[in-house]
């Protein structure tokens, strides 16, 4: 059995490695290969967001990696999960306890789902510091009020005797960011914080977990459908489609230069002002069933550049190269014709 060592990771050593990972839903119509193979590393102050559409597979990853995974139906099948070198996913039961929330913790999507209705919101953040601190109570509760001033939820020495209902979606999902924080840990996933709020709204959040990145340095991995909440504070993006990585690349590197149909389809789908007055780019199709995925590129059905080869081979992620065939740090795309792609 694995043992989490609490050293610090070597500089070397990514925060967060996931290497080959796969998961499947084992159902009464079939069985359903969820993740396929995806790999990607984090490091220590460094953001990582995992972009797709509904269905690609990025919430199953994300709990995964927290080994909060439904099982059954759902079940990881290979692959390793690593945090600060170690892997989650051979280590005990008590030793993932003992990382979730201290040293690795998860911003659900839904808020008003995550937390307790019928306990304060306060009681909620300071059960962290009880069982993972073994605090009193009292001091406890203060450390919940402190949280929720962190976060900027006004009245917070009231509101600590509030319940969830009692919030709105904005001030919900800060309380969601502050249990989150609790324990300061070195990562957090955050996966989809802003798909129920107002675009206001949506950007007060994103501002509050940028500030909060910075002051405690942790990596982050956010998980997103939205290639616009991305663009300001990402370092790096991940394209996942059909559960697999097809393209991975820096932020400002993949907006300007996709190196994959799917990527580029998702970026001209964005509402553009220099394209007012004209019909909105939609990536035609749907995405396949995951329990019958097409031969060769999961992506041909949709795609508009497909080719004979797409149809029978499947692409591998690969290292992208320039013009002047020197590798390009950090992109990888998994299409056969990249290369046109990028250069397009």
């Amino acid at each position: 059995m694995a043992t989490m060592s609490p050293a610090p990771a070597e500089p070397d050593v990514p925060l967060l490695e996931v290497r080959d990972l796969e998961v499947e839903f084992r159902t009464r119509d079939g069985v359903a290969k969820a993740v396929d193979r995806v790999s990607f590393s984090v490091g220590a102050g460094e953001t990582l967001a995992v972009l797709g559409e509904s269905g690609s597979g990025k919430s199953v990853t994300a709990q995964a990696v927290m080994g909060i995974l439904d099982s059954p139906p759902g079940f990881v099948t290979g692959g390793q999960v690593l945090f600060r070198g170690a892997d989650l996913l051979t280590a005990g039961a008590e030793e993932r306890r003992r990382v979730r929330g201290a040293r690795m913790a998860m911003i659900f999507q839904d808020a008003l789902s995550a937390l307790n209705p019928v306990l304060t919101v306060g009681a909620q953040l300071a059960e962290m510091f009880r069982v993972h601190e073994g605090r009193s109570r009292k001091e406890s509760r203060a450390k919940a009020v402190e949280l929720m001033e962190r976060v900027r939820i006004p009245a917070a020495r009231t509101r600590v005797n509030d319940y969830p209902h009692q919030f709105s979606g904005g001030m919900r999902q800060r309380i969601m960011i502050a249990m989150a924080l609790a324990l300061e840990p070195d990562l957090i996933i955050a996966d989809e914080p802003t798909t129920a709020l107002d675009v206001t709204v949506q950007a007060q959040v994103m501002d509050l977990l940028a500030e909060l990145q910075r002051e405690y340095r942790m990596g982050l991995v956010l998980i997103t459908h939205d290639l616009g909440v991305v663009a300001d504070v990402a370092d790096r993006i991940a394209v996942m489609y059909a559960g697999r990585i097809m393209e991975t690349a820096p932020v400002h590197d993949l907006y300007k230069n996709p190196a994959h149909p799917y990527t580029r389809g998702l970026l001209d789908s964005i509402p553009r002002l220099d394209r007012k007055g004209h019909e909105l780019y939609a990536v035609k199709g749907l995405p396949p069933n995951l329990m019958a995925i097409p031969p060769g590129c999961p992506f041909h059905p949709r795609c508009p550049r497909v080719r004979d080869i797409c149809l029978a081979d499947r692409p591998e992620p690969a290292p992208l190269t320039g013009a002047d065939g020197r590798e390009l740090p950090g992109r990888t795309s998994a299409c056969h014709f990249r290369k046109d792609e990028l250069h397009a």
